[in-house]
């Protein structure tokens, strides 16, 4: 993994961190520019929260950032217990 892929996938990382949202089940990963989120995605316990309107505040902090030139995003919301 290049240098700068390493730097936006910590980044992409880092803004997940500050949402309330459990991202024990997500794989994040940047190639030139393109970042990679594939898994589940799930709030956190005792937490009540729209987690689509969640991951689409993530993409877009994430692709206001500079290098960013596209997000796949291949994410299932999993709110107790249950898909959405």
């Amino acid at each position: 993994m290049a240098l700068h892929d390493a730097e936006t996938t910590r980044m992409v990382r880092r803004e997940i961190n500050r949402r309330h949202i459990d991202d024990s089940g997500l794989h994040v990963n940047a190639m030139h520019g393109i970042v990679y989120l594939r898994g589940i995605l799930k709030p956190l316990e005792g937490r009540s929260i729209d987690l689509k309107a969640e991951l689409d505040i993530l993409n877009r902090i994430i692709r206001s950032r500079p290098g960013i030139r596209d997000i796949v995003c291949e994410v299932e919301c999993v709110k107790s217990g249950l898909v959405d």
